[in-house]
């Protein structure tokens, strides 16, 4: 398996659950403490916060302590790099496909 592979699987694992996937729409309108995003999603504390690990876990999500709190940001470049390696991936296959027919 190749790396982008891994990383697509890894993407996939983060945004493949409903929950997860509401909470990063939360977290597209900016930055949002675990209370903010209980409130958003309508889901449990221990619920979010679970979830929560597993975005960070995949490197979808970013956290950063402000005081007492822990704000939450999507992680837009890791995200960008992401889905533009996998674009340039499809490209290369694509005229890698054209080649070998032409042949």
């Amino acid at each position: 398996m190749t790396d982008l592979c891994r990383e697509i699987n890894k993407f996939g694992k983060g945004i493949g659950n409903e929950a997860r996937y509401r909470i990063l729409q939360a977290l597209l309108k900016g930055p949002r403490t675990v209370g903010e995003i209980t409130r958003t999603v309508k889901l449990s504390q221990p619920s979010v916060s679970q979830h929560l690990a597993t975005l960070k876990a995949c490197d979808l999500v970013v956290d950063e302590r402000q005081g007492k709190e822990v704000v939450y940001a999507v992680n837009a470049g890791y995200t960008l790099t992401l889905l533009q390696s996998l674009v340039n991936d499809m490209n290369r296959q694509r005229t890698n496909g054209r080649k070998k027919k032409k042949k």
